[in-house]
């Protein structure tokens, strides 16, 4: 049986009370815990169903959207929303536990994994199936969700946990079309070594005042360096899955252009020690020739930091040969799983089915805040408003990656140890080996106490990665 499969999702920091009100400040009718949890009440006999999000950067539109719902939905729901952006996932660990828990909690794109295994096992959440089977046609159509179950992301075997509505691009490296004309460059290269060259070409033309790339503390860099080993053959974890063991051998080119970068000066001082934000300000004032990150860049230059002194480009990942040899991974977006201990499921699943109608996500993508993943919703959406998303467009060669079982390693993880290594602070081909030896070790280890099993695709196409055949072993 072919199943497809994936990689993860994430959450990050700060919690904020609202309830489906235009402000981000707490309601100040809703009944709150000391944690700031906002419970449901029945005022005017409405069902109320609270939901849970880590999302701020679409706030005002789902408010909106919360409102008009609140108010002309013919079933007598509310829907009570908080926005939880710190520490999301233990949060609602915690919430079930304390019997705080909300009835839906909304799932996106990011940097941290989140452990589905644990969540349905524990009883946390539940499926969806009985509602998905008899699920309204617009719903099926909106989401294509029959071609959107990934086992381990949203699905475990049968059961369906959450169907996403969008997502978030592979990583594309933005650029500053005025510093690449003043270096004599005429477009983005297709290759590493192109774009290693090109940041060099960038740098000495700037003399100082400008420099070709910028890197950060944290992943937009280290998404540069795995799109790079996606698209030329090397996914992203390490990963082989055919044999079902780590080989990290095939960074190797890619971390030495990476290195080169930083020994040509090509990398703007301190970078790599700043924050994301930082580093946008750093482009958004032309002193970068080069910022890699994915889709949600097109809000951020737009509102947040926005470019209107030089014209900047989207260009596409650059590979080790200029060919395409494996997929890109473009992130799910925008779900909602529900929790096991809803006294109101029926209503819940309304209010997810409204949050997959063509109404909201209409406005939602046509807004920017993610692209569309159904085929309906491409074809529905009027590209001429959604602003510079559209540079982000998927392409073909972007698909999902079977995740790898979740080993519990000593000492530093990949991205800790790759993005050292080309920054020079280690010997790469030690890296490597140390990846190596410490991924597998764990990974046997953790197979033979059985709280892993072992993941393996013979089949395993790179350009394909959802198509394989899937087997889990037990040694």
């Amino acid at each position: 049986m072919k199943k497809p499969v994936l990689c993860a999702l994430t959450a990050t920091m700060m919690a904020v009370s609202l309830a489906g009100c235009g402000s981000a400040a707490p309601s100040s009718s809703a009944a709150t815990t000391e944690t700031g949890h906002a419970m449901p009440s029945a005022a005017g006999g409405k069902t109320v169903v609270e939901v849970w999000t880590n999302d701020r950067h679409d706030l005002d539109y789902v408010n909106k959207k919360t409102e008009e719902y609140n108010a002309t939905n013919p079933d007598n729901i509310e829907i009570k929303q908080t926005v939880v952006t710190d520490d999301y996932f233990n949060m609602l660990t915690m919430a079930k536990t304390s019997g705080t828990a909300p009835d839906l909690a909304a799932l996106n794109g990011g940097a941290a994994q989140f452990d589905l295994k644990v969540f349905a096992e524990s009883g946390i959440i539940r499926p969806l199936n009985e509602y998905l089977e008899n699920a309204s046609e617009e719903y099926v159509r909106n989401t294509d969700y029959k071609d959107r179950l990934f086992e381990g992301m949203n699905a475990l075997g049968d059961d369906i946990y959450w169907v996403p509505t969008g997502q978030r691009s592979g990583t594309r490296v933005l650029y500053n079309k005025t510093l690449f004309q003043e270096a004599g460059l005429t477009e983005f290269p297709k290759t590493l070594d192109g774009m290693v060259e090109a940041a060099k070409k960038i740098t000495d033309a700037g003399g100082g005042k400008f420099y070709g790339y910028a890197a950060t503390s944290s992943s937009p860099a280290e998404r540069c360096m795995e799109g790079v080993a996606e698209k030329s053959g090397q996914n992203q974890y390490g990963y082989d899955y055919a044999n079902g063991k780590f080989d990290f051998s095939g960074y190797k080119p890619i971390v030495e252009g990476f290195k080169q970068m930083f020994a040509d000066g090509s990398v703007l001082p301190g970078s790599q020690n700043q924050q994301v934000d930082a580093m946008r300000a750093q482009f958004a004032a032309g002193t970068v020739g080069m910022w890699p990150n994915a889709s949600q860049e097109a809000g951020v230059f737009t509102t947040q930091f926005p470019i209107d002194s030089f014209e900047w480009g989207v260009a596409e990942i650059p590979t080790l040969d200029g060919m395409v040899h494996g997929a890109q991974t473009a992130v799910p977006q925008k779900g909602y799983m529900m929790f096991a201990d809803t006294d109101v499921p029926d209503a819940a699943w309304k209010v997810i089915e409204y949050f997959a109608s063509e109404d909201f996500l209409k406005g939602y993508f046509e807004s920017g805040f993610s692209l569309p993943s159904s085929k309906h919703m491409q074809q529905v959406v009027d590209s001429t408003k959604s602003g510079r998303i559209q540079d982000f467009g998927t392409y073909d060669y972007e698909s999902v990656y079977p995740l790898p079982p979740s080993v519990t390693i000593e000492g530093e993880d990949r991205r800790t140890v790759l993005w050292s290594a080309a920054m020079g602070e280690r010997d790469i081909d030690e890296a490597i080996a140390d990846l190596n030896k410490r991924y597998n070790e764990a990974l046997d280890r953790d197979v033979a106490m059985g709280k892993v099993k072992r993941l393996v695709i013979k089949d395993f196409d790179p350009l394909h990665p959802n198509e394989g055949t899937v087997e889990y072993r037990n040694q």
